[in-house]
């Protein structure tokens, strides 16, 4: 389905005098298969490049070279309207602040309307309303429950379940989440993530997870790639990755997260709810 192939990223910063060339990502490579539904996590600190790399992914950013294919489709060729409508049936972005994804001033049903009627333009009324009340089911949540709300009047952890609702309107076959959690109370982080393993499980949906938390990456991942300075240092199964690093920099990383912390976040999504999509419980 997504093929990264050798992929770099480099931006110049500073004025005439003092031009420096800055090299954000520096020949990454990884696959995702359409056939084998999957959470791909990529991790690393502030400046590893990740975030560059998802902005690659969701076509944003063009890499300087190398090539990002969805189903063999070269994205730097993607340049007509249709192209990139198809796309973004394809793939969509979950982004990390949900209160940003969200314009304050404006009722968050509006969002999910325009959405679907831009990727469905000959949906009526009724279907379009049809559709994102299914989509808000799959979230744990319901299209009369956020009608005539605005943000504020929201938590963190609804905005980010209407976010994803929003994102499962364009049925996509990929999902490229970053940070997701890291903006939400620490509370309601296992429901997101639990609701990431029921879109796999359920949908059939891969998922690329983007994130600084080793713990939360422990729970939630099939295969994980560790970033560090713009390369991968380390990649492979999630768990035996994390409970037997080879790179001394994964190392670094492992130690630096208390052993503890990581085993009471599995210990406690395992006992939490499975499915977080199947919720009916409020989040305040």
């Amino acid at each position: 389905m997504l093929d990264v192939s050798g992929v770099s990223k480099s931006f110049v910063r500073g004025g005439l005098l003092s031009r420096q060339r800055i090299l954000a990502v520096d020949q990454v490579s990884f696959q995702l298969d359409a056939r084998r539904p999957e959470i791909f996590t990529i991790i690393g600190e502030s400046g590893s490049g990740k975030t560059t790399l998802a902005r690659m992914i969701l076509n944003i950013e063009t890499p300087s070279s190398g090539v990002v294919s969805l189903e063999g489709i070269d994205l730097a060729t993607i340049r007509t309207r249709s192209s990139r409508v198809s796309f973004l049936h394809k793939v969509q972005p979950i982004f990390q602040n949900p209160f940003e994804s969200f314009n304050p001033l404006k009722r968050v049903e509006r969002y999910l309307f325009m959405t679907q009627r831009r990727l469905f333009a000959t949906a009526g009324r009724l279907s379009s309303e049809k559709a994102v009340d299914e989509a808000m089911q799959k979230v744990g949540l319901s299209l009369k429950e956020v009608s005539h709300r605005f943000p504020h009047e929201l938590s963190g952890g609804q905005l980010q379940r209407i976010a994803i609702a929003r994102a499962l309107l364009a049925r996509p076959k990929l999902i490229v989440a970053d940070e997701p959690v890291s903006m939400i109370d620490a509370s309601l982080r296992i429901s997101i993530l639990n609701l990431f393993k029921a879109l796999r499980d359920e949908l059939g949906i891969s998922i690329i997870y983007i994130t600084h938390d080793l713990a939360t990456a422990y729970y939630i991942s099939d295969r994980i790639m560790i970033m560090r300075k713009g390369r991968i240092v380390e990649t492979g199964d999630a768990r035996t990755v994390l409970n037997a690093p080879r790179h001394p920099y994964t190392r670094q990383l492992r130690e630096a997260v208390l052993v503890p912390e990581v085993a009471s976040v599995a210990e406690n999504a395992s006992v939490g709810t499975t499915h977080a999509a199947k919720s009916s419980a409020p989040e305040r």
